[in-house]
C-alpha cells in the first residue's frame, strides 16, 4: 500500500506506510512482566526513562500523555503540552503533513521513519524521524495514535557532509588526468575511476580482483605482475612502465605508481594507484636520442676530420699529434656519455671511468677513486672530464704513473652545499711546475674557474702533483 501523497508534497524524504503493524498500548496485555513488576509499571519506567520523545495523541491531534524524553527534546513540560494540539509542534508550512498522518492512523495504518521538521518552544527548528502508530482499546477500536520522535539533525548533518565529501571525492576522481584505482592491503582491486573504463572500455565485474591482467600487453603482463606483487609484500612504493589495451583495442605505455594508506595502527589499509599516459612523452625521447644519436655520429665524424687535417698540417711533430689526438678522444668518450644520458647527466663514478679508460688500461690497480654517487650536469661534466683526462695524461707521462709504484688517488664529496674533487699523486717522480702555461694547463686549472665559477689550486711537492676543484653543489650537480 502506497503512503498518503499529502505526505510525499513538499519533501525530499522517504516515507514508508505500511499494513498495519501497530503498537499495543493496552494495559494488561500478553506481554511477559518481569517478576514482581506490574506490566503497568514496567510500561511506565520504559517510557519514562526512553530518551526519544514518546507522545500519544487523539485523532483530532490531541497530546495526551507527554514522556521527559519529549520535554527535553522540545522544551515544552508535560502540563504545557497535555491537552494541546500537537500541531504547536509543527511549522505551518507542515500542517498537510499532520492531516496526511492523522488519516493514515485512522485507517490503521502505521508511519515509520518519516524524516521531518518540528519545533522547540524556543522557536527554533529541530529535525527529528517520526514513527507514529495507531492506539486501539481493549475492542480493537482506533482510538488515538503513539508517536516516537527522534532528534537526527546530527544524524542528517554527518550525512549530508558524508555526501559532499562522496561528491567531491567522486568530482576529483572522475575528472583527474590519470587513470586511478585503489586496492585492498592485500592487492585486491575494487574500484576504479571513470577514466579507467572510459580508456579500456571495461566494468568493474571485468576489471575486479586481478581481472586488469587483461588489458596488460602479454609481453610485459609476467613482469608487472611479479613487481607490483613483491610491493603487496613488502608495503614499499611501487612503480612501473608498461602499455595498457584501450577501447579500440591499441596500446598506449604508461607510468604507474601505487602507495600504500595506512589505518589509525599504522598497518596498510588500502592501496591508491595511478595511471599517467606518457605515449607522446616516449615518443619525443626517443626521437631526441635519435637525433642526439645523429649529432654524435657526424660530430664524430668531424673529430676524425680535424685529427686527420691535424696530422697533414703538422708532419713529424709526433708528440703534439698524440696530445691533440688523446684530447679529442676525450671530447668523443664525454660526448657518448652525454648523448646516452639524453644530454642532461652523468653519474661521477662512470665520468671517472669514461675519461680513465685509457690510464686505467695501463696503470690499473694504481689508480684509485671513490666518492657518492652524484649525478653531474653535461656542463660539469664536460669541464670535469677534460680536467681528468688532461691530469691522467700529465700522470702517465711526467708523474706518478710514469713509475712503478706511483699511484693516483681520486676523490669527492658533496657536502653543506659545496662539491669538492681532488687529485693526488704519490711515489712518483719529484715534478716542478712549468714555466709556461699550455692548452693543458688552462683546461686543468683556468676553465672550470671560467665555466663553473669554481676554485681550483695545481700544486707540485716532492710527493707528486695535487689537484683540488671546489664549486656550488648547485652549478654541477644534477636535480
Amino acid at each position: 500500500m502506497k503512503s498518503d501523497p499529502d505526505i510525499e508534497h513538499g519533501r525530499p524524504e522517504r516515507l514508508a506506510a505500511r499494513t498495519s503493524d501497530d503498537v499495543d498500548l493496552r494495559i494488561g496485555g500478553d506481554a511477559a512482566p518481569l517478576p514482581g513488576v506490574a506490566p503497568e509499571a514496567l510500561l511506565a519506567a520504559i517510557i519514562e526513562g526512553s530518551d526519544d520523545a514518546i507522545v500519544s495523541k487523539t485523532l483530532e491531534g490531541i497530546v495526551t500523555s507527554w514522556n521527559p524524553g519529549a520535554e527535553r527534546l522540545f522544551g515544552y513540560t508535560a502540563s504545557e503540552m497535555i491537552g494541546q494540539s500537537v500541531r504547536k509542534l509543527i511549522p505551518q508550512e507542515r500542517h498537510m503533513e499532520e492531516d496526511a498522518i492523522l488519516r493514515q492512523v485512522a485507517q490503521g495504518r502505521r508511519v515509520s521513519s518519516l524524516h521531518t521538521t518540528r519545533l522547540r518552544k524556543t522557536g527554533a527548528s529541530v529535525r527529528v524521524s517520526v514513527t507514529v502508530s495507531p492506539i486501539r482499546d481493549g475492542n480493537g477500536k482506533i482510538i488515538g495514535a503513539s508517536k516516537i520522535a527522534r532528534d537526527v539533525g546530527a544524524l542528517e548533518l554527518a550525512r549530508q557532509q558524508l555526501a559532499e565529501s562522496e561528491r567531491r571525492f567522486k568530482m576529483l576522481a572522475d575528472n583527474m588526468s590519470q587513470l586511478a584505482w585503489i586496492a585492498d592491503s592485500q592487492g585486491w582491486i575494487f574500484w576504479y575511476n571513470k577514466r579507467w573504463f572510459d580508456y579500456t572500455g571495461t566494468t568493474l565485474s571485468d576489471m575486479e580482483g586481478w581481472g586488469w591482467k587483461q588489458v596488460h600487453h602479454p609481453d610485459h603482463v609476467d613482469r608487472v605482475i611479479e613487481r607490483i606483487q613483491k610491493s603487496w609484500d613488502s608495503g614499499e612504493l611501487w612503480e612501473d612502465t608498461f602499455p595498457l589495451r584501450g577501447r579500440d583495442g591499441r596500446y598506449r605505455w604508461f607510468l604507474s605508481r601505487a602507495r600504500p594508506i595506512h589505518d589509525e595502527n599504522g598497518e596498510i589499509a588500502y592501496w591508491f594507484g595511478t595511471n599517467t599516459d606518457i605515449t607522446e612523452q616516449r615518443a619525443q625521447a626517443e626521437s631526441i636520442e635519435t637525433l642526439l644519436t645523429e649529432v654524435n655520429h657526424r660530430s664524430k665524424n668531424m673529430l676524425t676530420v680535424i685529427q686527420s687535417l691535424a696530422r697533414r698540417s703538422a708532419p713529424g711533430n709526433d708528440e703534439f699529434l698524440k696530445r691533440f689526438v688523446r684530447r679529442l678522444e676525450a671530447l668523443a668518450a664525454n660526448q657518448d656519455l652525454l648523448v646516452r644520458r639524453a644530454w642532461t647527466r652523468v653519474e661521477m663514478h662512470e665520468l671517472v671511468r669514461a675519461q680513465l679508460a685509457f690510464a686505467l688500461d695501463i696503470a690499473g690497480t694504481r689508480i684509485e677513486f671513490d666518492g657518492p654517487e652524484v649525478d653531474i650536469t653535461s656542463r660539469g661534466a664536460e669541464t670535469l672530464g677534460m680536467a681528468l683526462h688532461e691530469l691522467a695524461t700529465n700522470a702517465l707521462k711526467y708523474g706518478a704513473l710514469s713509475v712503478d709504484g706511483g699511484k693516483v688517488s681520486i676523490a669527492w664529496d658533496d657536502r653543506d652545499g659545496r662539491f669538492q674533487l681532488t687529485w693526488r699523486e704519490t711515489g712518483g717522480p719529484e715534478v716542478m711546475p712549468t714555466t709556461r702555461t699550455g692548452f693543458g694547463t688552462s683546461v686543468i686549472r683556468d676553465i672550470p674557474v671560467t665555466v663553473l665559477d669554481a676554485t681550483t689550486s695545481l700544486n707540485f711537492s716532492k710527493d707528486g702533483a695535487s689537484w683540488s676543484f671546489e664549486c656550488d653543489s648547485a652549478t654541477v650537480i644534477a636535480h
